[in-house]
């Protein structure tokens, strides 16, 4: 079984969609066969499962991750696992060895939200989009002083 874990330098990534790299583990019978750490390709939503399929992973281990990701991953066969914590091997073993189940916890931040503050009479607002295919866009825009200030945008995938 080959198994990719989201992965913040050796530990488990809290949320898979901004995770900096995956590790990568083959495992049969609770031994390790191989191991390999391999960057993040990009943020883009579909591009992961499909990079993640293509290098033959069966199963995703992440701390946290977005409904829209899961839907992405298991549209190409890739189970999900989320819950975990600590070191990305040792999440893998457990895995294999059936002690680590998925809390089927999902990043809740991923619905639509709008914020806003205010400091020095300058106002701040950002909002997130989801769209169908299970990606999220959020913009962030700052207005002058007077209203005639101009906007921001920040995009995240």
């Amino acid at each position: 079984m080959k198994i990719a874990v989201a992965s913040k330098q050796e530990n488990v990534s809290q949320h898979f969609g901004h995770c900096e790299s995956f590790n990568f583990f083959e495992i049969e019978n609770g031994e390790m066969l191989k191991a390999e750490f391999v960057d993040n390709p990009g943020h883009d939503c579909k591009a992961i499962p499909q990079f993640l399929k293509e290098n033959g992973i069966d199963i995703v281990i992440a701390g946290g991750i977005g409904k829209g990701a899961v839907n992405n991953l298991q549209r190409v066969g890739i189970e999900v696992i989320s819950g975990a914590s600590g070191l990305a091997k040792d999440a893998a073993i457990k895995y294999e060895k059936g002690d680590l189940k998925s809390t089927g916890e999902l990043c809740s931040h991923h619905d639509h939200e709008h914020g806003h503050s205010h400091h020095h009479g300058h106002s701040h607002h950002s909002h997130s989009h989801k769209h169908g295919d299970g990606c999220e866009h959020t913009h962030e825009h700052a207005h002058g002083h007077h209203g005639g200030g101009g906007c921001k945008h920040k995009r995240d995938k």
